[in-house]
């Protein structure tokens, strides 16, 4: 966390300066777009869950808001060998200049999709003890956060753009692709679109926030923002990390790293401002979609089916 501060100091040296990561108010603003988005009996039985907080013995990492809990998969890193299982449920590396398929970024289910899934159905499952549910609460408003940010669900076989050195603002020699998506873009985003008001992430005011994002989708079309399987929300995500991420970067998305740190300019910043604040209130949708499944209806995603041994 010293070195994300020490950025932002740097970074708030710039007109495109954000303060914080996305791990921490992007993923609060994906959870607030939620909160808006369930039904009230939805967001009573989340209150429930979320008093019984104590039960995970992760008292550094409270999950007191859903605000709290949608970082608290981030927050529990440091603690060690007790959740070292969980580091590669946060991603799905699926190569964008390749044809889209889960296969292999999936392959044994300890990726973003297969876990959304799974916490999704331990959350519906009332026959279980209430720390489960809680948990699977906090990590599918997580993971759901997870697949609105492109870098998480493709890449070029680069770590998620960890491996593509990038120049932003005054952040030269100092960041890389994967940082950008994660927690400038997103924050100059979410503070700084066509309807929002000035300010920026140390506001904290995440229920206007999700008021602005909301205001900017129609209610008739929200459904359809969030519809879908995981499957077809990785493939958006995919397709967001070709389009967006890699492209308005380098153009050709699959074209060879340059040797200088390409630039992300103010004007491709600005270019990048409404789609990100779309993935942010789409992650929203289909988090509330899959809370109130879970929580009213006792539904989820099916488990996969195990192949026969050979």
């Amino acid at each position: 966390m010293p070195i994300i501060r020490l950025l932002a100091a740097l970074c708030a040296l710039v007109a495109a300066a954000p303060s914080a990561a996305y791990w921490e108010y992007g993923h609060e603003t994906v959870a607030a777009v939620a909160w808006q988005s369930v039904r009230p009996e939805t967001r009573a039985r989340i209150e429930a869950l979320l008093r019984q907080g104590r039960l995970l013995e992760t008292p550094t990492c409270p999950v007191t808001t859903i605000e709290q809990a949608s970082v608290w998969a981030d927050c529990i890193k440091p603690l060690g060998d007790r959740f070292s299982y969980q580091s590669s449920w946060h991603y799905q590396n699926v190569n964008i200049c390749k044809p889209f398929s889960l296969r292999e970024a999936c392959k044994d289910g300890n990726c973003l999709s297969a876990q959304i899934d799974r916490n999704a159905r331990l959350l519906a499952d009332k026959t279980l003890p209430v720390r489960e549910r809680l948990m699977a609460l906090a990590y599918l408003v997580h993971f759901v956060g997870d697949m609105s940010q492109p870098m998480h669900g493709g890449d070029r076989a680069d770590k998620g753009g960890n491996d593509v050195p990038v120049t932003y603002g005054t952040i030269a020699g100092k960041t890389n692709l994967h940082s950008i998506w994660d927690g400038w873009l997103p924050e100059r985003a979410i503070t700084a679109g066509p309807n929002a008001r000035p300010g920026n992430a140390n506001d904290a005011n995440f229920a206007g926030r999700a008021r602005e994002l909301l205001g900017e989708v129609p209610p008739a079309e929200r459904p359809t923002l969030a519809a879908g399987t995981t499957e077809d929300w990785s493939r958006q995500t995919w397709a967001n990390a070709r389009t967006y991420a890699y492209t308005t970067l380098l153009g050709d998305p699959c074209a060879p790293i340059p040797a200088e740190r390409p630039l992300m300019t103010e004007a491709k910043i600005q270019s990048l401002i409404v789609p990100i604040r779309r993935q942010v209130v789409t992650g929203g949708l289909r988090l509330a979609r899959l809370l109130d499944d879970a929580l009213l209806y006792g539904k989820a995603p099916q488990r996969p089916q195990r192949s026969p041994a050979s």
